[in-house]
């Protein structure tokens, strides 16, 4: 049991680490002239292809159930408009507060655990609520009373609780397989995910025009797509859900370092303190709550 734990919490924070690159490709590929539907799109397809060989290297079935077909299809779903909404929010702020903002899922994932799957409720859910709300309203404004993009902190808070429930059904869908097959199907929704919105937007799906966009392609495909999301189904088998989240802190401080050495991005004592207490609502959460890891 404790090796299982140890496992999943370095699967875990391995997770969040990843994930917090996004901003790294992303931000590098808008700069090369590409859309939000382009770059995902060419995310989610190498990264799929990738997920493809591997089946076929380890000789995996990719036959499901019915039922299994219906949870991968949620989770298709849920990482699709979780991936989309952040890197639409990419366009309306600055990429570090827009990841900061999207960490408030480990505050979102407990208080769906405790309304809706009856974990117990206590103190620290709720005061880690109020810490994110409070920490969140100081990154949404800056000291002259300007606010951020409406749009943008909109779009974030849809990623947040998009990536929160996505973390529950992983945890709670009862999936025998392994973390290959289920992300197999899940990149694959996401690819088309993304085809889909590119008509709907009217923005045809552009190649990479450089060498250098096609590494970027490549480091999103593998970083914060097949290396997080392997991982964090690992994490979330092993160590539960809220575990899962709460590991997640350095997610966010990984984007803004990001975008503070790479990209230039403004750095203040107001956006460090609501930092700051986004990240004390994940440990006054760590403390006093606890999560069973499923029995898959």
């Amino acid at each position: 049991m404790k090796n299982r734990k140890l496992f999943g919490t370095l699967c875990g924070i391995a997770a969040a680490v990843c994930y917090g690159t996004n901003p790294l490709g992303a931000l590098k590929l808008y700069g090369e002239g590409m859309d939000t539907a382009s770059v995902l799109f060419y995310r989610f397809g190498l990264a799929w292809c990738i997920i493809t060989a591997i089946l076929l290297f380890r000789k995996e079935s990719t036959k499901v159930t019915w039922r299994e077909f219906g949870v991968l299809t949620l989770l298709g779903l849920l990482f699709s408009a979780s991936s989309l909404t952040l890197y639409l929010s990419f366009h309306k702020m600055a990429a570090g507060v827009a990841s900061t903002i999207l960490f408030t899922y480990p505050v979102m994932t407990a208080v769906i655990m405790t309304f809706f799957f009856k974990e117990k409720n206590n103190w620290a859910t709720w005061g880690s609520i109020v810490l994110a709300m409070v920490g969140v309203a100081l990154l949404c404004w800056d000291g002259n009373g300007n606010a951020l993009n409406t749009l943008g902190v909109i779009l974030v808070l849809i990623s947040a609780l998009s990536y929160a429930l996505y973390i529950i059904v992983v945890d709670r869908g009862k999936l025998q397989m392994s973390s290959f097959k289920i992300n197999f199907y899940v990149l694959f929704y996401c690819t088309l995910t993304m085809y889909v919105f590119s008509l709907v937007s009217r923005t045809p799906i552009q190649l990479p025009p450089t060498p250098t966009s096609w590494f970027y392609v490549g480091w999103l495909a593998f970083v914060p797509a097949i290396f997080a999301l392997v991982l964090m189904v690992y994490a979330a088998k092993n160590v539960g859900s809220t575990t899962t989240a709460i590991l997640g802190a350095l997610e966010p401080l990984t984007a803004v370092l990001i975008g503070i050495l790479i990209f230039g991005e403004a750095f203040s004592v107001r956006l460090a303190f609501g930092i700051a207490l986004i990240l004390s609502a994940v440990v006054v959460i760590s403390l006093k709550k606890t999560d069973k890891p499923s029995n898959t």
